[in-house]
């Protein structure tokens, strides 16, 4: 398998906030299943290690220098050790829904009184992280593989302290394109569940009560020698989730159809090709708003959190 182009271009996004009411078509129990086979593999797949390297490359432009990170989907982001590099002196707890319990970590700290980042790393399950306890997320090729994006998104804001900063990648609907052309044609399902697009993301970080998103894209070119290197590696990748994928398995002349269609494929230098779209996106979290009306309550964390903000 070879990388042989990259293209870029970027999307800006200052935009008000709006709801997009509806959840991609997928199957959540699917999806559960990808997520812990690709998390029971020995590694994380190299692309998402390639990914983590381009999103590190953007951390020197940003002013933060966080004593608190978290790693969000740590198993499969491949990220950890940049983080470390990058940030020497912070504690980073990697989030990975195959760790320690609610139970058994609340069992092991009280947040505030416990040295938990004191220590350099440590790895929770999603549900035992605290509210506002880091000053940067970081989440690495892990969203196309949740089912409820505008929920963790939701969670991600709560997890973070005010001017806190979210980074994470994923991948676009842009990805896979041929192949999903290959199976228009042949007529089958479809081979992949729909990616939610990068406008819609940023909508959705808005909702999710971030402030000044922006979202970014690049497409990078992968090939490979055989159909047969191909798609083994496209499952290292992930798998299809679609709830309107073929049901049952696929027979061994169905797969020899899919070979000799995707050989019939090459390019000018006898390699079978398809692009892959990575959406990056970024992300402030600001201090709470009251909402006016006749009569308002702001606790007293609230009011604090507002009264810290050099920002608003």
């Amino acid at each position: 398998m070879a990388m042989e182009k990259d293209m870029g271009s970027i999307y800006w996004s200052h935009m008000a906030a709006t709801t997009t009411g509806t959840q991609r078509p997928v199957d959540a129990s699917a999806l559960a299943r990808i997520s812990a086979r690709l998390r029971a593999a020995p590694a994380a797949p190299w692309l998402h290690g390639e990914v983590a390297r381009r999103m590190a490359e953007r951390l020197p432009l940003i002013r933060l220098q966080p004593r608190r990170i978290i790693d969000w989907g740590a198993k499969l982001g491949a990220s950890t050790g940049l983080l470390q590099q990058s940030y020497a002196k912070a504690s980073v707890v990697c989030v990975d829904a195959a760790a320690v319990s609610h139970r058994q970590a609340r069992a092991e700290m009280s947040w505030w009184s416990t040295p938990l980042w004191r220590k350099h790393q440590r790895v929770l399950t999603p549900d035992a992280v605290p509210d506002q306890s880091a000053e940067l997320l970081w989440c690495n090729m892990a969203l196309h593989f949740e089912a409820d994006i505008e929920a963790l998104l939701q969670r991600w804001r709560r997890c973070l302290v005010v001017d806190g900063f979210l980074m994470f990648s994923t991948l676009g609907p842009g990805s896979f394109a041929q192949l999903r052309s290959l199976y228009r044609k042949l007529d089958w399902p479809s081979p992949m569940a729909p990616l939610v697009d990068m406008h819609d993301l940023g909508d959705m970080l808005v909702q999710a009560g971030f402030a000044e998103p922006v979202m970014d894209q690049e497409t990078i070119t992968l090939t490979w020698a055989s159909a047969t290197a191909m798609l083994g590696e496209l499952r290292s990748f992930g798998g299809n989730a679609d709830p309107a994928r073929a049901a049952g398995l696929r027979t061994p002349r169905w797969r020899e159809r899919l070979l000799a269609a995707l050989d019939a494929r090459r390019d000018a230098q006898g390699r079978i090709q398809l692009e892959v779209e990575l959406v990056y996106g970024h992300a402030f979290c600001p201090a709470p708003r009251a909402h006016m009306a006749p009569e308002t309550s702001v606790s007293l964390q609230q009011m604090r959190a507002m009264m810290r903000s050099g920002r608003r």
